[in-house]
């Protein structure tokens, strides 16, 4: 049987915690952070996101030898 491929776009939108949770980074703070966001809303962006334990199984499977 040949090796699993890694989804590339995961393992480049994904880390993982010491404990083996997987992390990911929110969206919408690339741009616009000056004039419409208020700051609480942009604090809050800069902080990673849990991924939810319902899409935990197809994140797994598409980095089906876990992340560096």
């Amino acid at each position: 049987m040949p090796k699993m491929k890694t989804k590339k776009s995961a393992a480049k939108r994904l880390k993982v915690t010491g404990t083996g949770k997987y992390r990911h980074y929110k969206a919408g703070s690339r741009h616009l952070m000056t004039t419409s966001k208020n700051s609480k809303r942009k604090r809050r962006l800069g902080k990673d996101g849990e991924i939810k334990s319902t899409e935990l199984k197809r994140i797994k499977g598409c980095l089906p030898y876990g992340l560096k």
